[in-house]
């Protein structure tokens, strides 16, 4: 019978533990985050952002860094409810260094199911979201419906982009 060493082991098991432990700390970011807005908790809500991250919402003007959407989005935590969303499916994956997270979830919101995806990363020991991306996720049996009804706003933000 063959020994593996200990060390050996425990490096295979403490790799292990380690990936589940960033995997759980990243679902409980994310989950704490939605839970904040849904309380309209500002100060935790934007505590579980990096201080140089961006939110990229669904309205194709709405990609801003944190300082911007803080006073955005101040006035909906303001009057006590800021938005509730709650996880249907999540994925999350990891860089090889461990220190980087990027993930996947669809969400149930007001606005129906929405896709959110983003990168959070590891800064001294905590997990902050970096990135984060808003979608609404439209089936592609509606797409042409939905095409139709923004083509004169999509026209004009295209205008006033090649403008510039």
């Amino acid at each position: 019978m063959r020994k593996i060493p200990f060390l050996t082991l425990l490096f295979f098991f403490g790799s292990f533990a380690f990936g589940q432990t960033s995997q759980t700390q990243v679902n409980q970011l994310l989950e704490n985050w939605h839970a904040a807005a849904a309380q309209a908790d500002y100060e935790d809500y934007f505590n579980l952002m990096a201080d140089e991250s961006v939110f990229i919402g669904t309205d194709p003007t709405e990609n801003w860094n944190k300082q911007e959407f803080m006073q955005w989005s101040k006035p909906y935590f303001d009057r006590g409810k800021a938005w509730s969303f709650s996880t249907l499916e999540r994925n999350i994956f990891f860089a090889e260094d461990g220190e980087t997270a990027w993930f996947d979830e669809l969400l149930d919101t007001q606005m129906g199911i929405c896709r959110g995806s983003g990168v959070a990363v590891n800064e001294s020991g905590k997990w902050k979201i970096k990135h984060y991306v808003l979608s609404i996720a439209i089936p592609n049996e509606n797409v042409d419906a939905v095409t139709s009804l923004k083509a004169d706003f999509d026209r004009k933000l295209m205008s006033h982009l090649r403008a510039q």
